[in-house]
């Protein structure tokens, strides 16, 4: 298997329980394409006023919130503390993380249906203790840059001042995060099987197939 390495800039959110309205709010959710959301990414913190598609220009953005500062207003790695992805089941907020340029999340835990979203749309989550997770936010804290790296293959994560740390990801989900694979890719990697059993049923239950 090929491997992927996510290396950047981290941006962290020391907040418990950040749901998916405060990762994008409501307003956005009126249009299905997935690009675009990246500019209204935590929307209501990233500036002075609520905005809607048709009206978001022209906002004064908020200087004391994180994303719209450097260098972290270009991180690839967003740290957040617990169950993050909480409360609502809209895919808007993976799309809004990822139309960022947000590659990898981490936290001590997810949502399920924000975990499902995710690495159905290529984001990887990395879920750690509470103790890796604070001295984390303690060094970003006391640092003007901090760069993760994330080896996916080998499910590494290694930073400054010696920091090493395993995570635990299934199969399926490396999968999807090595090599972009979707719902429709995972399912194409079992074609040959598909065909045997469709054949097998045509044989052994014919009237199933027919036209008649």
């Amino acid at each position: 298997m090929k491997n992927k390495i996510i290396s950047g800039q981290v941006i962290p959110i020391n907040q418990a329980n950040i749901d998916t309205d405060a990762i994008i709010p409501k307003q956005y959710l009126k249009s299905i394409n997935k690009s675009g959301f990246g500019k209204f990414l935590f929307d209501s913190l990233r500036y002075s006023k609520p905005g809607t598609l048709d009206d978001h220009e022209d906002r004064e953005p908020n200087m004391d919130f994180i994303l719209n500062k450097e260098p972290f207003n270009t991180g690839k790695i967003l740290i957040a503390n617990d169950n993050f992805g909480c409360g609502s089941s809209r895919e808007h907020a993976v799309w809004a993380i990822k139309d960022f340029g947000i590659e990898a999340i981490i936290s001590t835990s997810f949502a399920d249906i924000f975990s499902r979203n995710s690495y159905k749309n290529g984001i990887l989550l990395i879920t750690i203790n509470k103790d890796i997770l604070e001295k984390l936010f303690e060094e970003i804290i006391n640092s003007s840059d901090y760069i993760l790296t994330i080896d996916v293959l080998n499910q590494s994560l290694t930073g400054p001042n010696n920091l090493a740390v395993r995570f635990e990801i299934n199969e399926s989900d490396k999968e999807r995060i090595i090599h972009g694979y979707d719902d429709i890719a995972i399912t194409l990697k079992k074609k040959n099987q598909i065909i045997e059993y469709e054949q097998k049923m045509k044989k052994n239950k014919p009237w199933l197939f027919s036209d008649e």
